[in-house]
């Protein structure tokens, strides 16, 4: 497992053992059961995934995961990202989302897609003009892409297949 530190906030990959308490960011931070048990549904179907979050001591305030997606080469999602309430605008996630992205650069994936404010995303260098190509339900303003490879969806367009926990399903 690897990890990196910013003052007392350790960024790390998750463990097995913490499923239950990733759900309780989420469920914290959204209100919402659906995002709350995402995470899980993704990891335990056995997508190919790199899951993150951010820890001050024993307490995880942040996660975010990236989930493997069909259509583009090497392509992942980032989703659901949350940190929990009393440590948001603090710049944990940010971070957190930063550490993902380095991890993922490493492991050879070439873009992610992020449905989710444009004006945090596009601080992290996420542009709505790239994943204009991609043909997914919920496409529009919010809908925006990362090149970890540069030019990595240049001429790229097609139906970009989320795994079935994010509601999209199997259907073509």
């Amino acid at each position: 497992m690897s990890f990196s530190a910013t003052g007392e906030t350790q960024f790390r990959e998750t463990t097995p053992g913490e499923l239950a308490l990733i759900e309780t960011i989420h469920a914290s931070a959204f209100g919402r059961e659906e995002e709350a048990r995402l995470p899980q549904a993704i990891i335990e179907a056995g997508h190919d995934v790199i899951s993150v979050v951010a820890a001050q001591g024993d307490y995880l305030i942040a996660h975010a995961l990236f989930s493997a997606l069909e259509g583009a080469e090497r392509a992942l999602a980032l989703g659901p990202v949350a940190v929990v309430p009393d440590h948001q605008g603090e710049g944990a996630g940010t971070r957190l989302v930063r550490y993902g992205l380095d991890l993922a650069r490493e492991r050879g994936w070439r873009s992610v897609f992020v449905l989710g404010d444009p004006a945090f995303y596009k601080r992290l260098g996420f542009r709505r003009d790239l994943a204009l190509g991609a043909v997914v339900p919920w496409a529009g303003p919010s809908f925006q892409a990362l090149e970890l490879v540069p030019g990595s969806l240049a001429g790229w367009s097609g139906l970009l297949r989320y795994p079935a926990a994010f509601g999209q399903g199997d259907a073509d």
